[in-house]
């Protein structure tokens, strides 16, 4: 019988698509490349209400560090920083004051970093950039 609920429940999950597998993978690449610069990584995935995402929160040094990560397989349609637009920063921003708000210990201080990932999970090593510091927080939104 258990194996039955075993299958069935199995069945009913959602599988990635390849498209997400591909950023799952950009994901842990990154994660990669910030573990090797030294940076402690904190949270995966974060998800702080029903639309704000960060996709690592990290601490390097006293500060911590908000990093979207964007991948893509190639650069044909520009780079991936490109697609960290107004709309995504504010978003970024609004999930980062609200993570901040919930910290018994504020820290020193606080940034937003990107990291661009450019192959695939089945080709060769990926090009990789972090850019740190990538945009300030924008002026409408108060740190507590």
């Amino acid at each position: 019988m258990w194996k039955y609920i075993e299958r069935f429940l199995k069945a009913d999950r959602p599988r990635a698509t390849g498209r997400e597998q591909t950023g799952l993978w950009g994901e842990q690449a990154a994660e990669s490349l910030l573990r090797a610069k030294g940076y402690k990584i904190l949270s995966r995935r974060l998800r702080i209400g029903p639309r704000d995402e960060i996709d690592l929160v990290a601490r390097s040094g006293d500060a911590l560090v908000f990093v979207e990560i964007k991948t893509r397989a190639n650069e044909e349609f520009g780079r991936p920083f490109a697609a960290v637009d107004r709309g995504k920063r504010f978003h970024l921003a609004r999930a980062a004051v609200r993570y901040l708000k919930r910290l018994k210990n504020q820290p020193a201080s606080f940034r937003f970093d990107v990291v661009e990932v450019v192959g695939r999970p089945d080709g060769a090593e990926p090009v990789m950039r972090h850019i740190e510091s990538a945009f300030p927080l924008p002026k409408n939104f108060r740190v507590p």
